[in-house]
C-alpha cells in the first residue's frame, strides 16, 4: 500500500454516509478504518445522513410524513425530527472515535473529531408549485474553517442540517452536501458509502470503472434503481465540478 500512502498524504476524502450504516451497526469497522486513512495522513471530511431515523421518529410521533431519497419538502415537525436525529448521529460518530479501538491496529489512537456551523445554507422554496418550506440547499462552506481542522490532522463531520445567516435551519440531503463539500475543497476523492447496490455491467458483474460520460449515459437509460442513480448522479457532478475521482462503496 505504500504508494498509495505517497499519492495520498496531504490529499482531501469525503466520506458520505446515510443513516443506514448507523442502523445496521457498521459505524465501529468504518471509524478503524477512518482513522487509519487519518493516521497515514489523508485528510478526512465526513458527511452523515439521518434519513431512517428521522422516518422512526415521524413514525413515533404520529406523523405520515416519510423521507425518501434527495431533496423532500420539509415541515417544521420534520425538521425538529431531523435535528433530534442529526444530534443522535452525530454523538455516536464522536463516542465512536473517542473508544481508543481496542484490539485493532489502531488502538490508542486519539482522533479528534470537530462538527460546528460550516454550512450556511438556503431555502429551496416553491418549485413547480410545491413549498419545499424547511427543506434547503448549500449556499456556502466555511472553508478556511474547515481547512484549518483537516490540516492539523483532525476530521471535520458535516451533519444534514444547514444554516441561514438569521439562525434558520434547513434539512439538507447528504448526498448534496457531500458533493458541495467535495468540490469546494477540491476533494481528491469523494466516497458515498451505499446499502451494497452498485452499478452492474452486461454480463452481471461489477463495473469497477467508468468515464463521466459513460455515467451520465447509463443514468439516461432509467434503468439504475432510484439508490443507486441518485448516487451515480452526485458522483458524475462532483467529477464535473473538478473532484478527480467519485467512488461508490458498499459499506
Amino acid at each position: 500500500v505504500a504508494p498509495y500512502v505517497h499519492d495520498f498524504r496531504g490529499k482531501t476524502f469525503i466520506v458520505a454516509f446515510g443513516g443506514e450504516l448507523v442502523g445496521d451497526g457498521a459505524l465501529n469497522t468504518l471509524v478503524q478504518d477512518l482513522s487509519l486513512l487519518s493516521a497515514l495522513g489523508v485528510r478526512l471530511v465526513l458527511v452523515h445522513g439521518s434519513r431512517p431515523q428521522v422516518n422512526e421518529q415521524l413514525k413515533l410521533k404520529g406523523y405520515n410524513t416519510q423521507f425518501g431519497r434527495g431533496t423532500e419538502p420539509t415541515s417544521a415537525e420534520a425538521l425538529e425530527c431531523a435535528k433530534e436525529a442529526a444530534g443522535e448521529i452525530r454523538l455516536d460518530i464522536e463516542a465512536a472515535f473517542s473508544q481508543g479501538l481496542p484490539n485493532t491496529p489502531m488502538s490508542h489512537a486519539h482522533i479528534r473529531v470537530i462538527s460546528g456551523n460550516f454550512v450556511t445554507a438556503r431555502p429551496v422554496g416553491i418549485i413547480d408549485g410545491v413549498d419545499y418550506k424547511h427543506a434547503g440547499t448549500v449556499r456556502k462552506l466555511d472553508l478556511d474553517a474547515i481547512k484549518s481542522i483537516i490540516n492539523q490532522g483532525a476530521i471535520v463531520l458535516l451533519s444534514p442540517l444547514g444554516f441561514s445567516p438569521t439562525g434558520e435551519a434547513f434539512n439538507l440531503a447528504m448526498e448534496d452536501l457531500a458533493t458541495s463539500a467535495a468540490a469546494s475543497l477540491r476533494a481528491e476523492k469523494l466516497i458515498f458509502l451505499t446499502q451494497g447496490r452498485t452499478v452492474l455491467d452486461a454480463d452481471g458483474a461489477v463495473d469497477t470503472e467508468l468515464a463521466r460520460e459513460d455515467a451520465d449515459a447509463l443514468l439516461a437509460t432509467g434503468t439504475l434503481d432510484e439508490d443507486t442513480a441518485s448516487f451515480l448522479r452526485h458522483a458524475s457532478r462532483a467529477v464535473k465540478r473538478g473532484v478527480a475521482r467519485a467512488h461508490l462503496v458498499s459499506y
